[in-house]
């Protein structure tokens, strides 16, 4: 365009009539000059102009968010003899987290997530992409989303911030049974098929079962590859659905299956299926908060994956469930404070193959009394105390844990 004006400006004067007396070369010159530098003005405002509006566009379409959660553990109590001794005052940076989306237009987004675990990767902590995906909102009924998401199964999968959420630590039930955090890579369907009535859809990548080590005590949260160079051989299929058309209230149930084989040599053509699925509700009214949630597992060909890779404590069936309570007995302008408790219990190996082993920490129940206090509702300081009914591990039986958490 530049190049364009300058010749058009070029031309003007070297064609100008001279009947009148003519301009010298000097003048021709000075006259060209000057137009050039006018022509240069000119596109200069328009760059910046550009520029502006491109500034001001990534501005208004880009969101950054996050959430972070600090924690103490003091464990105390029974510990089984000959158990590894550890410390028994622990705190953790458990959670750092980066939240950046971005808006196209009126009907694609991109959102992802970005995640450091125990403040560095050299103490068991890792660097993650816990969400990369794009959004397509078509309709309210039809909307589609592709990429790295989180699976729709549970209450905390998907909304696991830390002041959304009861207790310094997730549950054990959404961590041991729905092994959080779980995400895939693949396709989801979403929408709003009536008032009320919400459902997701879709295909995603999968869990490995060469990986169900620490099956008794961790349940399939082990065989999550968290789409890194992940086999890709069995696909999983989800589905969940929700209806929230009364006031406080949300029931629903969730499903995920496939087979976790991925084609694995070893396994010699075992049906490795896992099927997971839930029911929960929830009842949130005025100052009273009611939560329930149940979980199961089964896997298929839990004795020749035993075989296949050496193990000798998975399981075919596996379960947990969990009912909790809470009441907000103060709120004054932002200040929120709610006492809780919650009853915990699960099997990890609630039915096992002739080939393998109960571990006596498989099954276990917990009682956790504590508070939540928000100075702001993005703002959590959180304190409990749970008693196990076995020793958790190497922990004891008994557990003081303080929190802190927020979320932008």
């Amino acid at each position: 365009m530049r190049k364009s004006l300058i010749g058009l400006a070029v031309l003007a004067v070297l064609t100008s009539g001279n009947a009148v007396a003519a301009p010298s070369i000097e003048d021709k010159i000075e006259i060209l000059q000057q137009e050039i530098e006018a022509l240069k003005d000119q596109i200069a405002k328009a760059d910046t102009g550009n520029k502006a509006k491109g500034i001001q566009s990534f501005t208004e379409n880009t969101t950054i968010g996050g959430y972070g959660e600090l924690h103490y553990n003091n464990f105390m109590g029974d510990i089984p003899a000959g158990s590894a001794s550890r410390n028994k005052d622990e705190v953790d940076f458990h959670r750092f987290v980066l939240f950046v989306g971005h808006r196209f237009n009126d009907w694609i987004s991109f959102k992802s997530e970005l995640e450091l675990e125990h403040s560095n990767t050299e103490n068991g902590g890792a660097v993650e992409l816990e969400q990369a995906y794009l959004d397509f909102n078509f309709s309210q009924k039809v909307n589609a989303k592709a990429g790295i998401f989180l699976m729709p199964i549970g209450f905390l999968n998907e909304t696991h911030e830390p002041p959304t959420f009861y207790g310094v630590e997730r549950n054990n039930i959404e961590t041991r049974i729905i092994p959080s955090t779980w995400w895939e890579a693949g396709v989801s369907l979403y929408g709003e098929v009536a008032p009320g009535w919400k459902y997701q859809t879709g295909l995603t990548s999968n869990l490995s079962a060469e990986h169900f080590d620490k099956f008794s005590t961790k349940g399939v949260r082990e065989a999550r590859r968290n789409v890194s160079e992940a086999p890709a051989e069995n696909v999983a299929f989800h589905a969940r659905l929700d209806y929230s058309g009364l006031p406080g209230l949300t029931v629903g149930g969730s499903l995920v299956t496939g087979n976790t084989g991925q084609d694995n040599s070893a396994l010699n053509g075992a049906d490795a299926r896992l099927t997971l699925w839930d029911l929960h509700a929830r009842y949130n009214v005025d100052r009273l908060d009611l939560r329930a949630l149940y979980a199961q597992g089964h896997l298929g060909d839990a004795a020749k994956i035993n075989s296949a890779f050496g193990y000798d404590e998975v399981a075919s069936r596996f379960y947990g469930w969990y009912a909790e309570a809470a009441y907000h007995v103060w709120k004054s302008g932002d200040n929120d404070l709610a006492p809780f408790v919650r009853y915990e219990k699960w099997d990890t190996q609630a039915n096992l193959p002739g080939n393998a082993v109960r571990n006596a920490q498989s099954n276990n129940n917990v009682w956790t009394v504590g508070a939540n206090y928000w100075p702001h509702q993005q703002v959590v300081l959180k304190a409990d105390f749970q008693k196990f009914d076995k020793p958790d591990g190497d922990n004891g039986d008994k557990r003081l844990n303080l929190g802190l958490g927020y979320m932008f």
